[in-house]
């Protein structure tokens, strides 16, 4: 399950960057390397999409140890 936590969470932080660049410089990294919209690339955005909804899960498991503790 860690291994899962630590690929979802780099999965993340590499959307995170893209969305930075989009935001900064107007630089879609992911268009860049793979191709506007194609089919590479959508699956990419897909796993961001679904790393950071998992990541969701992160709020109950870091509030379940702190009533542990």
């Amino acid at each position: 399950m860690r291994g899962l936590d630590y690929t979802a969470l780099a999965i993340v932080i590499i959307g995170a960057v893209n969305w930075g660049l989009i935001g900064f410089f107007r630089f879609d990294l992911v268009a860049f390397i793979f191709g506007n919209m194609s089919w590479i690339s959508r699956i990419v955005y897909a796993l961001v999409g679904i790393c950071g909804l998992y990541l969701l899960t992160f709020f109950g498991r870091i509030s379940d140890r702190s009533v542990n503790s």
